[in-house]
């Protein structure tokens, strides 16, 4: 790049200036919002590129909010989130008080406990808010210093704006562990061409001589900061061509200590003076007050020394601010172990006791364990988890262990950081503490706390449940004896665990031990027992008036076990899991979304279904492997509705090995089920009723699982049409004495259905009117439209009327989920009724009039062979925004393959 006094101009970058333009236009349209990730090496000129995009944005009248990543500021708790949003925050007129509350005590103005997702989302209301007047442009450069909170924060971010003209433009550093929780596909910002690197030096350099010109076009290799600053480094003479030029010209990393050789140059004043300046936090810790009264001698004199090396210089708030990161980073480096410690001391020594910045010195400038000190690291780390700032909090706690004089105490800490990290999403840090942990001896005090922290990992990241039954009774029979120390109610959460278990694998030691513990839990964890085991008659009602009695506190608590209990009964209550949609971290936030994703199935909002993918995509980034295998169940539901067996066998090969290893007898269970649900579709009864009869035979309700008694409809259907009638009646009766229809109103509607397709004629009428009136039979769209159809045909078989009107219903239905055999059921129905139902559309017309025009374009795109990387970078997309499209048009196009596109578009 090259500068003026006010904004950089760019060399070169043509690809990158068009993406960040192409974002900056889609949020101006208003028609969404948009991600562009910058990523390159230290140097390369990513700052540079925001600052281009800041300017753009200003001069088209965005709103820009910007925060920018510091290595030192990397443990304050939302810090980042601190830059971007403090400013909105105070202008904002429309924030509820719950959400200000939230944002407040987050950036530390106010005491609360805020979670990170509590804070997300007031984060996006802010965010809403603002859009109203103009579209918003926010900056996040240095992403990979920026502190963990902000990150998934800023993440959540991402993940939420796709509908609002937002658009985000980070920056990082190839190996930023920061990025790895998004989802955007990374802009490579790679080194400048030879053309463009020449261009760039003789514009800064003009008057440098080819001799030197050359070797520092071939040492930078294109880096557009060893560009600017690699000359300045040579003599005048030697830019002259007039003296030799040194052996060696550092470059890439190298650059780093180019600026340590410059540092060494300096006076120990000004040294110093940088090295309090880089370890400094917070938001006044660069002022020129702050840091004069630091100094030693003449504070003036220093700084203006400061600027005259190029190295940092005084903005015009009066902050320190240095040339690039890579100098604070330098100046860090190049500091003894000895100035380090004592830098910190110095700095800790000007914070008030109470400043959690003065412990972070205080550990830092430690150059032996001390157990204070450790212990209130312990305390401070404990004290941001309930913050919200878990990942922090674990940071801190693994400090504190490094600190402890006892080998037992260091484990213990570590133990409390693995459960810490894990419950702020940083699952992939918790599975290499428990890796450290397990070579090791725990002491036995700490060994429930340690056999939870192992089967997280288990459980979420390895799919492996087997340390579940072993570990986790025992655990029980520890935490609940009396006097036992309870870890800060670790009983409930370690009872769910195990519950998770036996509901995946059926293990008869972990139901037993459930049992034993049941009234050592809340009613909540109780009633989640029962939802899983043995139901019952009012059920649901219970779960609700379970919910409603529960204090906020309570909430927080008990959020796995109650959406749990909603997942085991059907119970499709948006209140519910709305009520969790800001507290903790990922780990409840994805057991949210698993259960949108199944009530999107139940309630027919099946152009959601997608969302499955993405998400399970979310889950694999962030490590949640078991996570990410269920939300890929959840799609198959969608896929078997609309009898799609060709993708529906592609699940199945990604997500049964994984399951048969892990012994998951509810997702195979699940998946058999499945199969005979697309074999109903196609009529093929004989193969459907043998899939459900290996689940539940026919007249025994096998287990009191839950979902076995949701089979019903499936299964009677199935018995029907095979002409085992008297199977059909005795399933029901089985149903019956189970008193199934009083666990739930779907259930009570399933078996209503059921028993309608199972009644002798005399009794039909009676019993298909009784299903149509089941409370919130409305709201089954999937299984209505089947009761419809079933209706329609036994109508039409009898030369009754209402035939037509219940098979139009019912395909209506059915083309909207495009549940396209099911339609073409109802079709055959309604020809051979006599109505003139057109047949459905085929060929060129029917796609272009289902196709949206972006998903056109993309299909247009995906026919002539290019990947979804490269239809992204055309369509300025993510590659899984693109793959999401696609999940949508094959069905529209009734195409499983990428293969059968070109054929598919013939004509359009």
């Amino acid at each position: 790049m090259t500068e003026d006094r006010r904004f950089p101009v760019l060399v070169g970058r043509q690809r990158q200036t068009e993406l960040l333009t192409a974002a900056l236009v889609q949020a101006e349209d208003g028609a969404s919002g948009s991600t562009v990730l910058l990523r390159g090496d230290a140097g390369v000129g990513k700052s540079t590129l925001i600052a281009w995009v800041e300017r753009m944005a200003r001069e088209r009248g965005f709103t820009v909010l910007r925060a920018v990543g510091a290595e030192a500021e990397t443990d304050l708790a939302f810090g980042a989130l601190h830059q971007a949003f403090w400013s909105p925050l105070q202008r904002s007129g429309t924030l509820s008080a719950h959400q200000r509350e939230a944002l407040e005590s987050a950036f530390g103005v106010r005491s609360g406990t805020p979670s990170g997702f509590a804070v997300g989302a007031a984060a996006l209301a802010l965010l809403e808010e603002a859009v109203r007047t103009a579209p918003v442009l926010l900056l996040l450069d240095d992403l990979h210093w920026i502190d963990s909170s902000s990150g998934t924060v800023f993440a959540f971010l991402h993940r939420r704006c796709a509908e609002l003209p937002v658009a985000i433009v980070g920056a990082t550093r190839p190996d930023g562990a920061a990025a790895q929780i998004w989802s955007a596909e990374a802009v490579d910002v790679p080194a400048l061409p030879p053309a463009d690197a020449a261009l760039l030096l003789g514009t800064r350099y003009p008057e440098l001589a080819p001799p030197a010109r050359e070797r520092v076009l071939a040492e930078a290799a294109g880096n557009p900061l060893a560009l600017v600053e690699l000359p300045r480094q040579l003599a005048a003479a030697q830019q002259r061509g007039a003296a030799p030029l040194p052996e060696r010209l550092p470059l890439g990393r190298k650059l780093e200590r180019m600026f340590a050789e410059r540092l060494g140059t300096v006076t120990p004043e000004v040294g110093r003076l940088l090295l309090l300046g880089a370890l400094a936090t917070g938001p006044d810790s660069g002022s020129a007050e702050w840091l004069r009264a630091l100094a030693d001698g003449n504070a003036r004199e220093i700084l203006a020394r400061i600027e005259e090396e190029g190295l940092a210089r005084l903005d015009p708030a009066g902050q320190l601010v240095f040339r690039h990161p890579l100098v604070r980073t330098a100046v860090v480096s190049a500091a003894s172990d000895t100035a380090r410690r004592e830098a910190h001391r110095a700095l800790s020594d000007t914070l008030a006791p109470e400043d959690p910045r003065r412990l972070v010195h205080e550990a830092a400038a430690a150059l032996l364990p001390d157990e204070d000190l450790a212990h209130r690291l312990q305390e401070a780390g404990r004290d941001l988890a309930g913050r919200g700032g878990e990942a922090e909090g674990a940071l801190l706690l693994e400090r504190a262990a490094a600190l402890s004089p006892s080998g037992c105490d260091r484990v213990r800490r570590l133990t409390w950081a693995a459960v810490m990290a894990a419950r702020g999403g940083q699952l992939r840090h918790t599975v290499a503490l428990v890796e450290e942990l397990r070579s090791g001896t725990v002491p036995q005090d700490i060994d429930p706390l340690f056999s939870y922290a192992v089967v997280y990992a288990d459980q979420s990241h390895h799919v492996d449940f087997e340390s579940s039954a072993a570990l986790l009774p025992a655990a029980l029979d520890t935490l609940t004896a009396p006097g036992a120390d309870t870890f800060g109610g670790l009983v409930e959460q370690v009872y769910f665990k195990l519950l998770l278990a036996a509901t995946y694998t059926d293990d008869p030691w972990a139901w037993r031990a459930l049992e034993r513990h049941r009234e050592n839990v809340s009613e909540v964890g109780r009633l989640c027992l029962r939802a899983w085991t043995d139901p019952g008659p009012d059920a649901a009602a219970a779960l609700l008036a379970t919910a409603e009695g529960l204090t906020g506190e309570q909430e927080a608590g008990a959020a796995w076990l109650l959406l749990w209990t909603s997942a085991a009964l059907d119970w499709p209550d948006g209140d519910l899991w709305q009520r969790f949609t800001g507290l903790h971290g990922y780990a409840t936030q994805g057991s949210v979304a698993k259960a949108r994703a199944h009530q999107d199935y139940l309630l027919g909002h099946w152009d959601r279904a997608a969302v499955c993918l993405r998400e399970a995509e979310i889950a694999d980034e962030l490590g949640y492997h078991t996570n990410a295998l269920m939300f890929r169940q959840y799609h198959a539901h969608f896929l078997a509705g609309r009898g799609d067996e060709a993708a529906l066998r592609e699940v199945e090969r990604t997500i049964r090995p994984i399951a048969t290893r892990a012994r998951m007898r509810y997702v195979l269970d699940r998946l058999t089920h499945l199969r005979g649900l697309a074999a109903l579709a196609h009529r093929r009864y004989e193969e459907a009723y043998g899939h459900f009869s290996e689940l539940t035979p026919p007249g025994r309700l096998s287990g009191g699982r839950p979902w076995h008694h949701t089979l019903v409809l499936d299964l009677v259907t199935a018995a029907v049409h095979t002409g085992r009638h008297e199977e059909a009646r005795a399933h029901l009766a089985a149903g019956a004495a189970a008193r199934s229809a009083e666990i739930s109103a779907h259930h009570a509607f399933l078996c209503a259905a059921a028993t309608a397709l199972a009644a002798d004629d005399d009794e039909a009428d009676a019993a298909y009117e009784a299903a149509y009136a089941a409370p919130g039979a409305e709201q089954w769209v999937f299984d209505l439209a089947r009761l419809r159809l079933a209706h329609g045909a036994w109508l039409r078989r009898r030369h009754r009327p209402g035939a037509r009107e219940a098979l139009r219903a019912a395909h209506h239905a059915f083309r909207r989920l495009r549940a396209t055999p099911w339609a073409a059921q109802c079709e055959e129905e309604l020809r051979a009724a006599g109505d003139s139902v057109a047949p459905p559309q085929t060929g060129p017309a029917a796609a272009a009039s289902e196709l949206t025009g972006q998903e056109l374009r993309i299909a247009r795109l995906a026919a002539t062979g290019l990947t979804n990387k490269e239809i992204g970078r055309q369509l300025q997309l993510s590659p899984r925004t693109v793959g999401a499209h696609l999940y949508k048009i094959f069905p529209k196009l009734g195409i499983t393959t990428r293969a059968a596109l070109a054929h598919a578009l013939d004509g359009i």
